[in-house]
């Protein structure tokens, strides 16, 4: 955090302190939950009497506005402003972020499962984002062994490029990860990485018709095991056409090509 924020976070743990060297601990009671929470070192907290207690949000919110209207009596522009507690949240959790702080962490310490929530809760521009990955990047790569970010060799494009060629199949292409060869045994049809490719819906129903006649034939033949195996595999035939139907519908499927590595060894 910035210096003046870390100042006034500093004092306010002083005056909390100064009969301590620990913040007292203090329930709190959620008037949205009616439950008391569990005793936390709160920083907004009052001596009432003998005890403590937590300053409430309303005495914060009438706390906030005495001290605008103190201010609009000097500066004009603090007329008619009101600032709630969550105002401030934001302030807060923007001033982290923008101070260096990696935007997952902020969200973590705001308590957002999702990080979308965190991107527009905080005041982020697009060219903090790209600075922050940046130098992400950078302090990972100075924690990784150089030889790691050398330039790839021709045989190593060629490899690269050959994994891709072998994803190629019938009906589509496969999405295994890099480097990792087949694991169903060629068995498209039930393997989930099969991606199918739209303008092959029509060779589904052909390879249907087939397992039809099979199953016709296994039938007679009495192979229980064989009309097990087929039966699973016209599941899994039904599930590829409807993932392909749905890829023809939305216009998802878009060919992108492969990397060129004449550029690369270019470069």
């Amino acid at each position: 955090m910035s210096a003046e924020l870390f100042h006034v976070i500093a004092a306010i743990i002083r005056r909390l302190t100064r009969h301590s060297r620990k913040i007292p601990l203090l329930s709190r009671y959620d008037q949205h939950e009616k439950t008391w929470s569990a005793p936390m070192p709160f920083l907004f907290q009052r001596q009432r009497g003998g005890t403590r207690a937590v300053i409430s949000p309303q005495r914060v919110l009438r706390l906030l506005s005495r001290r605008c209207e103190a201010l609009a009596e000097q500066h004009v522009g603090f007329h008619g402003l009101v600032f709630t507690p969550h105002d401030f949240r934001r302030l807060f959790a923007t001033e982290l972020v923008n101070s260096g702080l990696p935007i997952h962490i902020g969200a973590a310490l705001l308590g957002h499962l999702n990080l979308q929530t965190t991107r527009g809760y905080v005041t982020v521009f697009n060219e903090d984002v790209v600075r922050h990955y940046q130098e992400f990047l950078l302090r990972r790569r100075t924690l990784r062994p150089q030889e790691e970010y050398r330039a790839a060799t021709g045989e190593e494009w060629d490899e690269f490029e050959e994994h891709f060629d072998k994803r190629k199949v019938e009906l589509g292409s496969c999405g295994r990860p890099y480097g990792t060869p087949c694991a169903h045994e060629h068995a498209c049809i039930r393997c989930p990485m099969l991606q199918i490719s739209p303008k092959m819906i029509p060779r589904l129903d052909e390879i249907e018709i087939d397992l039809q006649q099979r199953r016709e034939r296994a039938e007679r033949e009495g192979w229980r095991g064989e009309i097990e195996g087929i039966d699973l595999t016209m599941s899994f035939l039904q599930a590829k056409r409807i993932e392909g139907l749905r890829s023809q519908r939305l216009g998802q499927h878009v060919d992108l090509g492969l990397p060129s590595p004449a550029a690369a060894r270019r470069d």
